[in-house]
């Protein structure tokens, strides 16, 4: 006499529940994933164009805020070494040293308690050239996308000459040749220490702060620069 546990040995297996609801979950989200990768697709292409092709032409930020300086691209190459040394020294210290994110700044930041951020200048740079100003979530989600492959795709040198062409040094002042020209009339290439590091210094509330040569502050960027110059951490930007 057979057992009964061996007839049903010889029972084909059902499909469980389980496996039935993952499936179907699976075929519902084949549209999400292919718009996904569509989506991921078209941002490496935007940060290729503006990395080798083309400089970006404007941003969100300046259409919606508008310009009261005229604005004009000002290569790396044209801009006095030390205003490079002086915006790293002001924003991100540790900028040759990190792939975007500074996991020590941040570490260190949400260990303290602090509620300032921790942002690197390549994230301030995806931020300003792709993305919009004030905090929500889908924007720093985007940024975070867009940060890993502006440092995959772009040099250290390109992050930085790009981040000061868009950034705001005043109510209406974007760019270091605006910036150079509205605060001490001159051009980024014959900027002194002490004029990049008062610019520099106006960076985290362009709208509030004033360049002041002798502020606390851009003494402190101007000796921050020269020591990242002294200890190599200058070294991934610089020219030669």
């Amino acid at each position: 006499m057979s057992r009964p546990d061996a007839f049903a040995d010889a029972l084909p297996a059902l499909p469980s529940r389980t496996g039935s609801r993952r499936a179907r979950l699976w075929r519902m989200l084949k549209p999400l994933r292919w718009l996904a990768r569509r989506f991921l697709a078209l941002m490496l292409a935007a940060v290729i164009l503006f990395g080798w092709i083309l400089n970006p032409p404007t941003t969100w930020t300046i259409v919606s805020e508008g310009v009261s300086t005229p604005r004009k691209w000002t290569r790396a190459a044209d801009i006095a070494p030390v205003m490079l040394r002086s915006v790293v020294a002001a924003e991100d210290a540790n900028f040759c040293r990190h792939w975007g994110f500074d996991m020590a700044e941040i570490r260190r930041v949400i260990a303290r308690g602090e509620s300032r951020g921790a942002s690197t200048l390549t994230q301030q740079t995806a931020k300003n050239v792709y993305l919009w100003q004030g905090r929500s979530w889908p924007r720093k989600a985007l940024e975070t996308i867009y940060t890993p492959m502006i440092e995959a795709v772009w040099s250290k040198r390109r992050i930085l000459e790009v981040y000061l062409n868009v950034a705001e040094f005043g109510p209406g002042v974007f760019g270091i040749h605006a910036a150079a020209a509205h605060h001490f009339g001159t051009t980024p290439d014959k900027l002194s220490a002490r004029q990049a590091a008062a610019l520099a210094a106006v960076l985290p509330a362009p709208k509030t702060r004033a360049a002041q040569t002798r502020s606390a502050r851009a003494r402190a960027i101007a000796d921050g620069a020269a020591t990242i110059q002294r200890d190599g951490r200058a070294a991934c930007f610089q020219d030669g």
